[in-house]
């Protein structure tokens, strides 16, 4: 793997076109309890995390979308990452807000990302569960949000939506809200998709600002084969993908099948493991 890694600019950061998610080292990994106890007895200490953002700096993937304030975890690894690497990362982060109409809810959001702003992120997206509670689908607004939006950028941060929910991306752009990108789920199975897969390929082709498309493999449900390729390929230059891992050799491999599907080539992967190896599978792709 070499040469530089694709690009592209939020508001103004350059950032790598493959990003960093953190569901598989946080513990949800949207398959089983077990698989969530696994990733948890696994990745239980920022020293397993940071090798997996250590191999990703390496390849010049850095910027990493999380929960920070959540998994506490998150944040001592990416410095540990930045110290091995002397490279720095780039922290997207996923605030959990209380949306409540009233004084005590606004100063506990304003104190929430104050905190982020403190823990070094350039860019702050509510988290969906928090945005979906004020939109109005009858007016087609998000009500309240510019206060939020207004907050992140007073704190020195540019403003992003988690939008799970599709219409979220619409109504920020019709209403022309102060936001810079937008998290939305998009993947070949339709995995947590709210709409048909061909319509949300159309609100991001329609969106005025870059989307961070997420859960490309639906959860492990698919192969990173399949679904960085339908993801690259179906959404625009300027829009990225967010990818989740569980070792440094899954990052590895990440790493190559989104180079391959944005260069429109086989990822250079050796075979899996089979009992029955046989000659049509030795030295294809995984």
């Amino acid at each position: 793997m070499s040469g530089k890694f694709p690009t592209t600019r939020i508001g103004d950061l350059e950032l790598p076109r493959l990003v960093i998610g953190c569901n598989w080292v946080s513990g949800w990994s949207h398959r089983t309890p077990a698989k969530d106890n696994m990733i948890l007895a696994t990745h239980n200490n920022p020293e397993s995390v940071s090798n997996i953002f250590k191999t990703f700096l390496n390849e010049d993937i850095n910027a990493v979308l999380g929960l920070f304030g959540i998994d506490h975890d998150l944040i001592d690894a990416v410095h540990m990452s930045e110290a091995a690497t002397g490279k720095k990362m780039t922290i997207l982060d996923t605030v959990v807000i209380n949306v409540d109409d009233n004084r005590a809810a606004r100063k506990e959001a304003e104190k929430v990302i104050k905190e982020s702003a403190k823990r070094g992120a350039k860019i702050c997206l509510p988290i969906h569960s928090c945005v979906e509670q004020l939109i109005n689908k009858n007016k087609g607004t998000i009500d309240r949000l510019p206060d939020y939006l207004y907050m992140i950028r007073e704190n020195g941060m540019i403003p992003g939506l988690s939008a799970h929910m599709p219409e979220v991306i619409q109504y920020a752009d019709e209403n022309d809200y102060d936001v810079e990108t937008y998290i939305q789920i998009f993947n070949c199975m339709g995995f947590l998709m709210q709409v048909e897969i061909e319509s949300v390929a159309k609100i991001i082709h329609n969106a005025r600002k870059p989307v961070l498309t997420i859960k490309p493999c639906a959860a492990g449900r698919t192969t990173p084969y399949v679904g960085l390729n339908f993801t690259y390929n179906t959404i625009r230059e300027q829009d990225l993908v967010c990818i989740g891992c569980f070792t440094p050799e899954e990052a590895l491999e990440d790493i190559e099948y989104a180079r391959a599907a944005i260069e429109r080539r086989l990822p250079q992967i050796g075979a899996r493991q089979s009992p029955f190896n046989t000659s049509v599978v030795k030295g294809t792709v995984n």
